[in-house]
């Protein structure tokens, strides 16, 4: 494992997504805007040192992978939703620290106007 003294972070933020997710028929049938941001935390001293690409996440493979995830996906919960991201975002990149915050834009209250999120994270002990 690496030195966790060494971890440095990647973080994507502002990444919108439209996904069928929601308690309400409606929001499952039509679908809505999320809003992402994940950080994992990995070992960057190589990359930076020597300019490999190899060394690092190259973190357009998460963009993409999750883009598609969210096109794919109908359920109820932005928890579920959020697990998914988790998911794919461990298999990309295998056990590393990760943090993602789900925002569902605008949720379908009335006299609501704001937004509401969810952060979750995996592996943060190994830190």
């Amino acid at each position: 494992m690496t030195d966790k003294h060494k971890l440095s972070s990647i973080k994507v933020k502002g990444f919108n997504l439209w996904s069928h997710v929601g308690v309400l028929d409606h929001e499952r049938l039509l679908g809505q805007s999320f809003l992402l941001a994940f950080t994992i935390w990995i070992d960057l001293e190589s990359a930076a040192l020597n300019d490999d690409l190899s060394k690092t996440a190259d973190y357009s493979h998460a963009i993409k992978s999750i883009q598609q995830l969210s096109l794919e996906i109908n359920c109820l919960t932005i928890e579920h939703f959020s697990q998914l991201i988790l998911e794919r975002i461990e298999e990309l990149y295998g056990a590393v620290p990760i943090q993602v915050t789900l925002e569902k834009c605008s949720p379908p209250i009335d006299g609501f106007n704001g937004s509401v999120s969810i952060t979750r994270s995996r592996n943060l002990h190994l830190l």
